[in-house]
């Protein structure tokens, strides 16, 4: 999860490991990379490491994606000031405190920005200054970046009577004096003269605890005699960790150790060392569901489907309980749909999975968990089909079907027919006397699909043709109708049927090309006949149209095209259409 990585980038910050800080925050926004804050959080690890031009590209992301947040001009003027791009800074920290008027930070900043571009062009004069040990500590950006990346005197910067002490030093040293009774401005002392330079702001935004605010100091009178001279070097001392919180840290490591040596284990086919590996991860984090489901896809590979499922049932609970990325939900839920799939042995045994497969798809619509989903939908479907067949009741439907046909039942007959094929879905005769019954309820487009799947199942059943071909004669396309009974006494030279249908068809398309239509029936033919695409394409065809012209003006070019099969073919189909008539 996101909130996990960056939590982790916190931590790593508060450490001064500013390289694992990145990394983790990298993590962060590869899981939300529209959120502003994980940019400005690398920004400031970034800057830590002096990686300024990094720094000042998450920055200026950050303001993109929040230009509203006054934090995003705090982080490009850090990033600025550690380029030496002080007008930038400048103009940087005054866009933020547009936003915020009252930020103390971008107030700081904008000085600092200010001092620091001053001090350039005035830097000649100031060398010739003999140099100030303490005053030169409190001065520039340098201070406020060395306190900050300090874990101590962070915390330091959250109390105001400490924030407004360092900025009167720093305003006048001599003021110094002031405040040496505070242990704090002590501390930062220290820090300022032995700690290494870090990045102006870096990490203020980090999920750090408060600290109590300590009584205000009281200012003493200031000393008469020489400042003394500081130790030479004063450590901060180590922020107090819980012993129940560091046990806790250190089981939370150890158990992605152990996840990862299950996971290597997994690859290398070691199942029972995997589930070994990931027990014990189980057993040091209960925080972690990314264990339990590791355990499972090992139980679904070995093909222990009950353990994966109790697996699967206890990631979602506990998922649920600690409010788990809902992806991680959704993955047990969709290992726990493949393992039911596993285990199926009759129709019903899937819905189980189908309803775990669409929970999966409520919590995370994932491309691999809808293909499961399908894929279990259509076994279910194929199954049933299975556990219907039955050729000897099919055989009893269809003679039931025949009864109700011959007593002119026709919707009765349909629905005995429809029963017959659930039983057996592969019976030619069943799509025939189907096709035949809707034939007479005047539903020639079933009729047609009923005929063309008994000839499908059944290239030799004279039938099929039959039943096509009298529908495609109803239908008034009379060509098509003739190409099908042609085909059928292929299969069947004697078959009186189709030798009629023939003969009906040929007197139909003789009488197109005579013309011997009622202007009615040529209106309803040339209608019907637009509406076929092949009607479409061939009067479409360039050539085609340039084939018509000549058949009306260049009798001699007409003569040439009749050679031509292809064209003659095209020309006999717009002419059965009652498209063009031959004189």
């Amino acid at each position: 999860m996101a909130d996990e990585a960056k939590a982790k980038g916190n931590a790593a910050f508060s450490s001064g490991d500013f390289n694992a800080a990145i990394k983790h925050f990298t993590e962060a926004i590869d899981l939300a990379p529209t959120n502003h804050v994980l940019y400005s959080n690398r920004s400031a690890a970034y800057a830590s490491l002096h990686q300024y031009d990094a720094a000042l590209s998450d920055a200026k992301k950050t303001v993109e994606l929040k230009p509203d947040w006054s934090k995003g001009y705090s982080r490009i003027g850090a990033a600025q000031l550690g380029l030496h791009q002080y007008q930038d800074a400048i103009s940087a920290y005054k866009k933020g405190i547009e936003i915020d008027p009252n930020n103390e930070a971008l107030k700081s900043g904008l000085a600092d920005a200010q001092s620091a571009s001053a001090s350039v062009s005035t830097s000649r004069s100031r060398a010739a200054q003999p140099p100030n040990l303490f005053g030169d500590a409190f001065q520039g950006p340098e201070m406020w970046a060395k306190l900050t990346a300090d874990p101590t005197t962070r915390l330091y910067l959250q109390q105001p009577d400490f924030v407004k002490a360092m900025q009167d030093i720093q305003k006048n040293p001599t003021k110094l004096n002031e405040y040496l009774k505070d242990q704090r401005v002590m501390q930062a002392l220290g820090v300022l003269l032995n700690v290494k330079f870090k990045a102006h702001g870096a990490g203020d935004d980090m999920d750090t605890p408060e600290a109590d605010s300590p009584p205000a100091p009281q200012p003493s009178q200031p000393a008469k005699e020489e400042v003394r001279k500081p130790e030479p070097e004063t450590v901060p001392e180590p922020m107090e960790i819980p012993e129940e919180e560091k046990e806790k840290k250190e089981k939370k490591e150890k158990a992605l150790k152990e996840k990862e040596a299950g996971n290597a284990a997994y690859r290398k086919k070691d199942f029972e060392t995997a589930i070994q590996h990931y027990t014990t991860a189980m057993e040091l984090d209960d925080e972690d569901i990314s264990y339990i489901t590791n355990r499972a896809a090992v139980y679904l590979e070995m093909g222990k489907y009950e353990d994966c499922i109790k697996d699967c049932d206890k990631a979602v609970e506990r998922g649920r309980e600690l409010r788990a990325d809902y992806k991680m939900v959704a993955r047990a839920l969709t290992r726990k749909g493949t393992a039911l799939v596993k285990t199926v042995k009759c129709s019903k045994d899937y819905e189980p999975a189908i309803e775990t497969f669409q929970k999966a798809l409520t919590e995370h619509r994932n491309s691999d968990t809808l293909k499961k989903l399908n894929d279990a939908e259509k076994a279910k479907k194929d199954l049933e089909q299975q556990e219907y067949f039955d050729p000897k009741l099919a055989d009893e439907e269809r003679e039931k079907g025949n009864e109700f046909f011959k007593q002119q039942k026709y919707p009765e007959a349909v629905k005995h027919y429809t029963e017959s094929l659930r039983r057996n879905p592969k019976d030619p005769k069943a799509y025939s006397n189907r096709a035949a019954c809707y034939t007479k309820l005047g539903a020639m487009p079933e009729g047609l699909k009923d005929a063309e799947k008994c000839i499908e199942l059944d290239p030799t059943f004279s039938k099929g043709y039959t039943r096509r071909g009298a529908i495609q004669f109803f239908m008034k396309e009379y060509d098509k109708a003739l190409e099908t009974y042609q085909e059928g006494l292929k299969h069947d030279p004697n078959n009186q049927e189709l030798l009629d249908g023939v003969r009906r068809c040929v007197e139909q398309i003789n009488k197109a090309s005579r013309g011997d239509f009622t202007p009615e029936e040529l209106k309803e033919r040339q209608a019907k006949a637009m509406q076929d695409p092949e009607i479409q394409n061939i009067l479409s065809d360039p050539v085609m149209r340039q084939v018509l012209i000549d058949f009306q003006e260049n009798p001699k070019a007409a003569q040439e095209h009749t050679k031509n099969p292809m064209v003659m073919n095209k020309i006999q189909k717009l002419v059965t259409a009652g498209i063009v008539q031959m004189r």
